[in-house]
């Protein structure tokens, strides 16, 4: 079947334009148009909603993609039971997301296994459905990138990654000691976000406990708690490991 010349060419500028809703649905709907008497506004405000819908869901999967997440977590899914205390009205509102605007950090503390990465991943997840760019990190892999960077000589092209998200999540900050180069490498994060971009972060370790992260260095942790809780809501979760769980019960 031979195609009709002026179909050829709209296909093109449909291409040309990236408009693929358009260009797969503009006949499906002058048909349905034709048979429901749409009037040409209509025919046309129907297809731009359909191209700017699937716009709007591209858009986000390319944010959640960029994040870097371990895994997709929602908030739904968390178990509100298993830690033994937890603030579930103070974790809701920072779903709604008013620290990102606002440039602030949120800092989750409790053991292993309480569900801090869970809700840190969660609030990233909703961060990039509600047009805000992500970033997911683990804060040994973010220190060794950057450390290889600044060896290499390109410590400030690597900075841009940690610093130009919206929300810049720093996974397990204390699981690992940090020398003092790492020390360093993340007060230039923490530093030059300040008051520009939020930071959420998740640790296994009470801030009286900071300076054993930080080799010791009661200046540097100083310098980095102060920037971090200038503007910060902090999460405390307790209770026993969620993963021992079935250990726990037998």
């Amino acid at each position: 079947m031979i195609k009709n010349p002026l179909d050829t060419a709209l296909e093109k500028h449909l291409d040309y334009l990236k408009l693929p809703y358009l260009k797969e649905n503009c006949r499906p709907f002058a048909a349905e148009g034709n048979a429901k008497h749409w009037n040409h506004i209509d025919y046309l405000a129907r297809l731009i909603e359909g191209e700017a819908a699937a716009r709007h869901d591209r858009t986000i999967l390319h944010r959640i993609k960029a994040a870097r997440f371990p895994l997709l977590k929602t908030l739904e899914s968390f178990r509100w039971d298993w830690p033994k205390k937890i603030n579930q009205l103070q974790i809701q509102d920072l779903f709604r997301l008013r620290f990102i605007e606002e440039k602030s950090n949120a800092i989750f503390l409790g053991l292993c296994g309480l569900g801090k990465t869970h809700l840190s991943t969660a609030l990233g997840y909703a961060a990039c459905q509600h047009g805000y760019s992500v970033l997911f990190a683990n804060a040994i892999d973010a220190i060794n990138t950057l450390s290889v960077a600044q060896a290499q000589g390109a410590l400030k092209t690597q900075l841009k990654r940690y610093l130009s998200p919206a929300l810049l999540i720093l996974d397990e900050v204390g699981y690992l000691p940090i020398d003092q180069r790492g020390a360093d490498l993340l007060f230039q994060v923490i530093s030059q976000r300040y008051e520009r971009g939020s930071i959420v972060i998740t640790s296994n370790k009470a801030f009286k406990q900071w300076p054993s992260i930080f080799n010791g260095d009661s200046t540097i942790t100083s310098a980095v708690l102060d920037r971090l809780l200038h503007h910060a809501e902090t999460v405390i979760i307790e209770g026993s490991s969620y993963r021992m769980k079935d250990r726990i019960e037998t």
